[in-house]
């Protein structure tokens, strides 16, 4: 295995927010602390250890409640937004054949894998139909196709609350109320973003809201999933009962404390963030146009999150430029979903793209930790890289 030296860290800026983000000192600490110090097990009732951890993951529950605008009695603790999805899904289908009535699901195509793969496998499964919603080549939805296919009946709508990478802010308080109107459970995958944009669960007309804490300053292998009063549904892990019998297994104690710090922390200061962070992506979105003929802006630039920036350079290949930058700028050709697999983005090729788009396609993403400078030495270290394989391309 090759080692990389924390020398090599350093020197490589990180753009790849997206994928996941650095843990905040902060919630690193209290971490650290559920480990070593208050290290029980929240199901462990005969004495203190077991009393403090139950105080702390209740907590946690009210700190993710109140940053997504729910109930702490709605949150369930995962680990992460895969799990939550794969929970809601797989329920619904259960739920409906055990009704003799064949479940018809509504997907955004430009959705994270964990809700893809998982639709793909129930249909594979001839467990029920999935439906593929409308969109432009600017990956914005059409809300009154919408409309229409939850006319003729569906049993479940799946639409993110942002994309993964364009970065698409879509409209959910319209989507929920199109749900509410007819009374189809609303699943929304917020892992993107919750602790960058307002998120308001019970007003919007959400169902199900799933996250992830590696997403918004928090720990890997920790996150939630909101589930509104009144909805039922069915476990898909067994052993113990925990979590009101919804999700069994020891709570990862560490992991939910992490989450809930970060919630509490993004509540506190996400407004300010966003605004730093949306100066930044602009300040490098010029930097690029102005330094890189021809390059491309993907996606909807009015409505979208503050630290992302996706680019295409048509008459360049992505695998060429991150040839070049990989050790110096941390950025990515798509999502990290796929681990290992090279493959055309399925978000650029839903939104009907010309090939040399795809192709040419980065996604770049910031966050709070990112600095000016940062911002100045990308530009440079990405425009010349598309100048030197235009110049091996073309000499």
């Amino acid at each position: 295995m090759k080692k990389i030296t924390s020398t090599n860290k350093l020197d490589c800026i990180y753009f790849d927010y997206h994928s996941t983000t650095p843990v905040d000192q902060r919630v690193a600490e209290m971490l650290l602390h559920y480990m070593t110090t208050e290290f029980g097990n929240a199901s462990s009732i005969d004495h203190i250890y077991g009393d403090m951890a139950k105080e702390a993951v209740a907590q946690a529950s009210v700190n993710v409640a109140n940053l997504v605008g729910a109930s702490s009695k709605e949150v369930i603790f995962t680990s992460g937004a895969t799990e939550s999805i794969n929970l809601v899904i797989q329920s619904n289908v259960s739920n409906n054949n055990s009704t003799k009535i064949r479940p018809r699901i509504a997907v955004l195509p430009v959705e994270h894998k964990a809700v893809l793969d998982t639709c793909n496998m129930i249909a594979k499964k001839n467990l029920a139909d999935i439906i593929n919603l409308q969109i432009d080549s600017k990956g914005r939805l059409n809300l009154d196709f919408l409309n229409k296919i939850c006319d003729s009946g569906i049993s479940l709508i799946c639409i993110m609350a942002a994309n993964n990478e364009i970065g698409n802010i879509y409209p959910i308080q319209e989507i929920g109320q199109i749900a509410r109107k007819y009374n189809i459970p609303f699943l929304c995958d917020a892992s993107q973003a919750v602790g960058k944009i307002p998120i308001n669960f019970e007003e919007w007309g959400i169902t199900y809201l799933a996250l992830s804490a590696h997403k918004l300053y928090g720990p890997k292998g920790s996150g939630a999933l909101v589930v509104r009063k009144g909805h039922q549904l069915n476990p898909i892990l067994f052993g113990g009962g925990h979590q009101k019998g919804l999700r069994s297994g020891t709570l990862n104690v560490p992991g939910i404390v992490g989450l809930g710090e970060a919630c509490r922390l993004r509540i506190l200061e996400m407004d300010e963030d966003e605004k730093a962070i949306a100066n930044l992506r602009d300040k490098l979105q010029n930097l690029l146009l102005d330094k890189v003929p021809g390059l491309v802006i993907n996606g909807d630039v009015n409505n979208r999150l503050s630290g992302n920036l996706h680019i295409s350079i048509p008459d360049v290949s992505n695998s060429a430029i991150i040839a070049r930058v990989r050790q110096k700028l941390a950025i990515s050709t798509g999502a990290a979903c796929s681990s290992g697999v090279q493959a055309p983005s399925h978000v650029l090729q839903a939104m009907d793209l010309p090939t040399d788009i795809i192709d040419g396609a980065l996604r770049i993403g910031i966050g709070k930790f990112t600095k000016l400078e940062e911002i100045e030495q990308a530009a440079e270290i990405l425009s010349l890289a598309v100048q030197q394989t235009r110049q091996v391309m073309y000499c």
